[in-house]
């Protein structure tokens, strides 16, 4: 049996770097969408560029984990 190489698990600055750079998308996105009167389509992509935003903040450790391991 083949082992694949170890792949390096990005660092929670990068996975926070690309969610932001998700979102910067999305926004740009929907901002073309929504010159072009495609409202509905407008609309999805800021809530996806949002549920970005909202993850990369969530990233990392919590402070609720972080009194527990003390």
């Amino acid at each position: 049996m083949l082992s694949q190489p170890a792949q390096s698990k990005p660092s929670v600055d990068q996975r926070r770097g690309e969610l932001r750079q998700q979102a910067d998308q999305f926004h740009a996105r929907a901002r073309d969408a929504a010159e072009l009167g495609d409202l509905k389509m407008a609309a999805e992509l800021i809530l996806r560029g949002l549920d970005c935003e909202r993850r990369s903040v969530s990233l990392g450790p919590q402070v609720l984990q972080l009194i527990r391991t003390t």
